[in-house]
């Protein structure tokens, strides 16, 4: 099975994607979890994009927060598909962060999930993998079944507490 790659622009991002890789645990997808910063370490950067295929990477997933360029840095560097997940910041609440990974130039497409969307840029991960992995495809299969039937749970719990 490919392995994902999740690169975070400091380790101050880890708690936010800390439900990307409790996700990715449990579909049992292996990953790796690197710091990096595009601004601070461009040639670690590139490196890490150039050889992640190589490495037995299916893709990357980039989280960074402020002038969130880390996905942008990492996209350039390969013909992995890439997957921001932008931070939330301190001064504008992460609009910038997700401005900063979802305006990308025609060429190098970066993915980009919600703003701190952590879970799904794994599940997302685990969809990209599994296109060439059936038993992957029966756990997400099964995955949105058992969030279907969370779903007709409460609607049953709040029908017959309300509904006369």
């Amino acid at each position: 099975m490919k392995k994902v790659l999740v690169v975070m622009g400091s380790d101050s991002d880890l708690p936010a994607l800390e439900p990307c890789m409790e996700t990715l645990k449990r579909f049992s997808v292996p990953f790796s979890v690197r710091v990096c910063s595009a601004h601070r370490t461009p040639l670690v950067a590139e490196e890490l994009s150039r050889t992640a295929r190589e490495r037995g990477f299916g893709c990357i997933i980039a989280a960074a927060g402020k002038a969130a360029h880390l996905a942008g840095v990492l996209a350039a560097g390969t013909t992995l598909p890439v997957i921001g997940i932008p931070i939330k910041s301190s001064t504008l609440d992460g609009l910038d962060s997700l401005l900063s990974t979802v305006q990308m130039p025609a060429g190098v497409p970066v993915a980009t999930v919600a703003i701190g969307g952590a879970e799904n840029a794994a599940l997302l991960a685990v969809q990209m993998l599994a296109i060439g992995d059936e038993s992957l495809a029966a756990a997400l299969s099964q995955h949105k079944q058992d969030m279907a039937e969370k779903v007709m749970r409460k609607d049953e719990k709040v029908s017959t507490a309300y509904n006369n």
